[in-house]
C-alpha cells in the first residue's frame, strides 16, 4: 500500500470513531488494534502491539505525571495557592489596574504550582470576574489576564503536559522542563506590559478604589510567610533539576513531598483534601497513560506502513526554506486547536513533527517549546478554545463569548509575539537546559 493510502486509512479511523463519540484516547487503541491486524500480520501484529505498548508505560520518563499533577491538587484542594494569590494582592498597593496586575503576577504563581490551565482558570474565573467587576473593571480587563496566564501553566515547570510531549516526542524531559522557564516568565512580562498599555490608553476600564495601607512589617511577613514558602516549592524542583542533583522524576517526589510539607505546617491539610488531590490527579494520570499508551502504538504503525516516512520525504521534497516549513506546522497546529483538545493534538502531530523536526535540523528543544505555545496558543483562540468555555462557564451571568474572544486577543498577540522572539533568538530556550547538558 502507497503510503499516503497507509496514513488516510490510519487517520480516517481515528477521526471515524472520534465522530461517534469515543474517547480520543479509546479512538486511538481501536484504530491502532485495526491498523496492526491489517498491517502486522493479524494475532502476531497485535502481540506485538500489546508488547511495544506497555513497554512504553513501564518508563521512569513518565513517573513525573502524577506526582506533578498531586503537587498542583494539593495546592489547590488545601488553598495554598490562593494564600499566595491574596498575599501578592495586598502586597500591589494602589496601581491603576491593580487586580490585573495581581491575576497576571499571581496567576502565574498558581498556574505554576498547580500545572492546570483548566484548573487555574476555573479557580482564578470564578473568584476574580465578579469581584473585579464589582469594582468597576471592564469585563477585558478581568477576563483577559485569566486567559492569559491559565495558558502559561503550558510552559511554565512543573507543567505535564510538557513532560506528556517530551515522553511522545523522545525528547529529555528535564531540559524541555527547564527551557520553558525564561520564555515562560518572558510570556508574563509581555501580560503586563499589555495591561499597562491598556490601562494608558483607557483609565476608566480599571477604575482606582480606597485601599487599607499595609505597613511595611506586615508587606514582609506576608512574604515570608505567604509567599516565598509556596515559590520555594518551584524554585527547589527547576533547582535541583539545574544543577544535576535530581532527575525530573526525583524533582517530582519532591514537588508533591514539599506540597504536603507545607500544608501541614500551615494546617491545612485534611484528609478530605488529601483524599480528593489522589483522587484528581489519579484520574488524569491513568488518561495519560492511555494516551501514551495509544501514541506509542500509533508511531510503530505509522513506521511500519511506510507512512511517517514517506510523508517526511514527501514535505521535504518541496525544498521550501526551514523557517516555511515551522510556519506551516504552527499554523497546522492552531488549525488543529479550534476544535481539538491539547493531548488529541499532540497525539495526532508529534508522530510527524518531531522527526520532520530534526530533518530541518530544529533543535528538538527548541521546537518543543515553539510546539507548547502553540498548544497554549490554541488553548484560548477563537472559537472554539477550551479556555473560552472554561472561562464561560465561571464568568458572571450575561458575560458573552464576543466579549471573552475580545478580551482573550490581545494576549494571543503576545503568545505570537512571544514566537516571533524565540525564532529570532532561539537561545532563549536553549540556554537554560544547555547549562544541565
Amino acid at each position: 500500500m502507497e503510503w499516503y493510502l497507509a496514513l488516510a486509512f490510519l487517520l480516517s479511523l481515528i477521526l471515524g470513531f472520534m465522530a461517534i463519540g469515543t474517547p480520543i484516547a479509546l479512538a486511538f487503541l481501536a484504530a491502532n488494534v485495526i491498523g496492526a491486524w491489517h498491517f502486522m500480520g493479524g494475532q502476531n501484529g497485535l502481540i506485538q502491539l500489546l508488547n511495544n505498548g506497555f513497554g512504553a508505560l513501564s518508563s521512569f520518563n513518565l513517573v513525573p505525571i502524577p506526582l506533578f499533577l498531586l503537587m498542583g491538587e494539593l495546592f489547590f484542594r488545601t488553598g495554598l495557592g490562593m494564600r499566595m494569590f491574596n498575599a501578592i494582592d495586598q502586597l500591589m498597593g494602589k496601581v491603576p489596574g491593580r487586580l490585573s496586575y495581581v491575576t497576571v503576577v499571581g496567576g502565574t504563581g498558581f498556574s505554576t504550582l498547580s500545572g492546570s490551565s483548566m484548573g487555574s482558570t476555573a479557580l482564578m474565573g470564578s473568584l476574580l470576574v465578579p469581584e473585579m467587576e464589582r469594582r468597576g473593571y471592564q469585563k477585558r480587563m478581568a477576563i483577559g489576564p485569566i486567559l492569559g496566564t491559565g495558558g502559561l501553566a503550558i510552559i511554565i515547570p512543573p507543567s505535564a503536559l510538557a513532560v506528556l510531549l517530551a515522553t511522545l516526542a523522545k525528547v529529555d524531559i528535564g531540559a524541555l522542563l527547564i527551557a520553558g522557564i525564561l520564555p515562560g516568565l518572558l510570556l508574563a512580562g509581555l501580560y503586563i506590559g499589555t495591561i499597562w498599555i491598556q490601562t494608558r490608553l483607557d483609565p476608566d476600564a480599571a477604575p482606582n478604589y480606597e485601599l487599607e495601607p499595609v505597613p511595611l512589617g506586615q508587606k514582609l511577613k506576608l512574604v515570608l510567610t505567604d509567599i516565598l514558602p509556596m515559590i520555594s516549592v518551584m524554585i527547589f524542583i527547576v533547582a535541583l533539576m539545574l544543577l544535576g542533583f535530581a532527575t525530573p522524576s526525583e524533582a517530582a517526589a519532591f514537588g508533591a513531598l514539599g506540597a504536603i510539607v507545607l500544608a501541614l505546617i500551615f494546617r491545612c491539610m485534611t484528609w478530605e483534601a488529601f483524599k480528593l488531590s489522589v483522587i484528581g490527579a489519579l484520574k488524569v494520570t491513568l488518561m495519560a497513560y492511555l494516551i501514551v499508551f495509544g501514541s506509542a502504538t500509533f508511531s510503530q504503525l505509522l513506521a511500519f506502513s511506510g507512512a511517517s516516512s514517506g510523508l517526511i520525504q514527501w514535505a521535504t521534497s518541496f525544498d521550501l526554506a526551514p523557517i516555511l516549513m515551522l510556519l506551516a506546522m504552527f499554523a497546522v497546529l492552531l488549525v488543529l486547536g479550534t476544535f481539538m483538545e491539547q493531548i488529541s493534538i499532540m497525539m495526532l502531530t508529534v508522530p510527524f513533527f518531531f522527526p520532520l523536526a530534526q530533518v530541518l535540523g530544529f533543535d528538538p528543544i527548541w521546537f518543543g517549546i515553539i510546539m507548547l505555545l502553540a498548544l497554549e496558543i490554541s488553548f484560548s483562540t477563537p472559537p472554539l478554545g477550551l479556555l473560552l468555555f472554561v472561562m464561560k462557564g465561571v464568568a458572571p451571568k450575561g458575560t458573552t463569548m464576543r466579549e471573552i474572544y475580545s478580551a482573550a486577543i490581545p494576549y494571543i498577540l503576545c503568545s505570537m509575539l512571544l514566537v516571533a522572539i524565540l525564532v529570532v533568538f532561539p537561545s532563549i530556550a536553549t540556554w537554560l537546559p544547555g547549562m544541565i547538558n
